[in-house]
């Protein structure tokens, strides 16, 4: 997952019903993603859909953490089957 919530977030809220794999949750302070169920959106759109609507454009890549199309593509199928 090479996407990540800075502290720039205002928790307006319009992130969390884009991302669909509900790897959006409300942390102690901000939003965060949950890297397990992150897929940038592989598998549902052709770009992360979070980033798309966030109105601060608090929602970056960190290139550490980043991972493939394939891996991504691997983890939504992975989800899929998860249910």
């Amino acid at each position: 997952m090479a996407l990540f919530i800075t502290r720039d977030c205002i928790n307006c809220d319009v992130c969390v019903p884009e991302c669909p794999n509900e790897a959006i949750v409300l942390g102690p302070e901000i939003y965060e993603i949950n890297p397990s169920r992150c897929t940038e959106c592989v598998g549902h759109y052709d770009e992360p859909q979070c980033a798309i609507v966030c109105p601060v454009n608090c929602i970056v890549r960190t290139p550490e953490l980043a991972e493939t199309h394939d891996m991504l593509r691997v983890k939504f199928e992975s989800l899929q089957r998860q249910g």
